[in-house]
């Protein structure tokens, strides 16, 4: 049988985010899981895409070393303002703010913190991010040591090029 008792919810705040934190909440209900809600703006000091956590370590360039505090309280502004009222009488959370290359620190948090599931949006904000950054949820889905779950938004309709599906 499943259980989940972390869950991590990653967003940039794009629209299948927002869904998938509709998801993130149901399963942490479901499971009484604790959810951690994480945003990961990115640094200008990206890492290389083929580099996981574990070969970069803390205070790297791209991570930590580069963090200005003011970042941090505005992005947990933001979480709080996007995710409070749909956290309803939900109380088993926490708002974490990592500085970084989004799949490094996403990785990085999911292996410190025991966390069972990574909920994140399939698509993120914008499509210029994802050809300089590479697709986050490809490389998350690809290194993470536990499931990981990609919620596509249904209002979004993808078919692959010269496909007839």
């Amino acid at each position: 049988m499943v259980e989940y008792k972390n869950i991590l919810f990653c967003t940039d705040f794009s629209e299948d985010a927002n869904i998938a934190f509709l998801h993130a909440i149901d399963l942490a209900k479901k499971y009484n899981a604790r959810l951690h809600i994480l945003h990961v703006p990115h640094s200008s000091y990206a890492y290389l895409r083929h580099i996981v956590d574990e070969h970069v370590p803390e205070g790297s360039p791209g991570g930590e070393a580069f963090y200005a505090k003011e970042v941090e309280e505005r992005a947990k502004q933001a979480l709080k303002e996007q995710c409070l009222e749909r956290l309803g009488d939900f109380d088993n959370y926490v708002f974490v703010v990592k500085s970084g290359s989004p799949d490094v620190e996403i990785i990085r948090y999911a292996k410190g913190n025991d966390i069972d599931l990574i909920v994140m949006g399939a698509l993120g904000k914008s499509e210029q991010d994802r050809i300089e950054h590479g697709s986050t949820v490809a490389n998350v889905s690809k290194y993470a040591h536990c499931h990981v779950a990609a919620i596509r938004n249904p209002a979004k309709r993808f078919t692959l090029p010269g496909s007839m599906y």
